[in-house]
This record gives C-alpha cells, sequence and structure tokens, in this order.
C-alpha cells in the first residue's frame, strides 16, 4: 500500500514539475508578439534569394520547395511555410492583413503600425500543441504550424523573412 501512495507522489510530483517548466501558451504568444514587434521594426535581414517579383532572406537551412504565382513553398526539415506576397500593395498596405484576418476566429490579432509600415501577427490555437500563426509586412505574409512551445523562435524567423522581401522593379514602370 505504502508503494502505491509513494508512485502516486512521485506521479504528482513529475506532473507538476513538467507543467511548471514548460511556458504557457500565454507566455509564449506575449513572447511571439515582443519577438515580431523587433523584427518588424528593426532593420531588414540582407537578401540572398530572389525571383522575377521579389528578393528576400531565408535562413540556413531553409530552402524553397515550389513557387506559384505570388506564392512560395519554404522547408526547414519537416516544417513547411507558404509566403505569399502582393507586389501591387506597399509595406503600409492593410489589404492582406484584412483579408487575412477575416478567415479563422484567431485568439492572437496583434498589430504594429508606424508611419511607413503595418504589421501583424495572427495565431490560431489548433491543437494542445500546435498553432497556426501568420505574420505580415503590408502586402507580403507567411504561414505555418508552429508548436506552442516554439513560438517565439518561429515567429522571429518568420518575421525576419517578411521583413526582408523587397519588391522588384518591372521594365516600363517608374
Amino acid at each position: 500500500m505504502r508503494k502505491h501512495y509513494k508512485a502516486t507522489l512521485l506521479l504528482v510530483i513529475a506532473v507538476f514539475l513538467l507543467g511548471a517548466c514548460s511556458a504557457s501558451l500565454k507566455e509564449e504568444q506575449k513572447a511571439a508578439e515582443a519577438a515580431v514587434e523587433k523584427a518588424l521594426h528593426g532593420d531588414a535581414k540582407k537578401t540572398n534569394k530572389k525571383n522575377d517579383d521579389i528578393r528576400y532572406y531565408l535562413p540556413f537551412g531553409m530552402e524553397i520547395e515550389d513557387e506559384a504565382e505570388n506564392n512560395i513553398v519554404l522547408k526547414n526539415g519537416a516544417k513547411t511555410y507558404l509566403l505569399f506576397y502582393n507586389q501591387h500593395e506597399g509595406n503600409n498596405s492593410q489589404v492582406v492583413y484584412e483579408a487575412t484576418a477575416q478567415q479563422l476566429k484567431y485568439d492572437v490579432k496583434k498589430t504594429f503600425a508606424n508611419d511607413d509600415r503595418f504589421g501583424f501577427l495572427l495565431i490560431k490555437k489548433l491543437d494542445n500543441n500546435k498553432n497556426e500563426v501568420t505574420i505580415g509586412l503590408g502586402g507580403v505574409k507567411i504561414t505555418s504550424e508552429v508548436k506552442t512551445r516554439s513560438l517565439k523562435s518561429e515567429t522571429e524567423i518568420m518575421a525576419q523573412i517578411v521583413r526582408s522581401v523587397q519588391f522588384n522593379e518591372k521594365e516600363g514602370s517608374k
């Protein structure tokens, strides 16, 4: 009987300690908001990839899986990211945000604005451990599924990519 009590007590303590060690969803969301705001208002990373429409930064280990008009599918191991861009919208446009924000009921809807930029962070909790995250700046957005414990680090990387996007000038347009 004593062994049963000891085992139960150890199990309760282990569950408590594991719960105390992992960051809560709210804490991770707040950390993600701060990371995105810092990246969107900071200096853009130097671009290292390009296509006919845009130049952009990809971190080490991330690669292009597929490209279609206005969309680039990115991979980093098993993780997939969808980078969307609308070259007809500037950095201060809210069109992409308004269209995206209407699609789902998001748990986090945070916007970041200054004189020449409008950015946003949208987070939708999917299950106990996963979230759909969309980060945008003007006419550019990136979306991925992110584990709760990785929200801060993943959103920082995603925001750096979005912040780096530069539209190419087309011949004959000035």
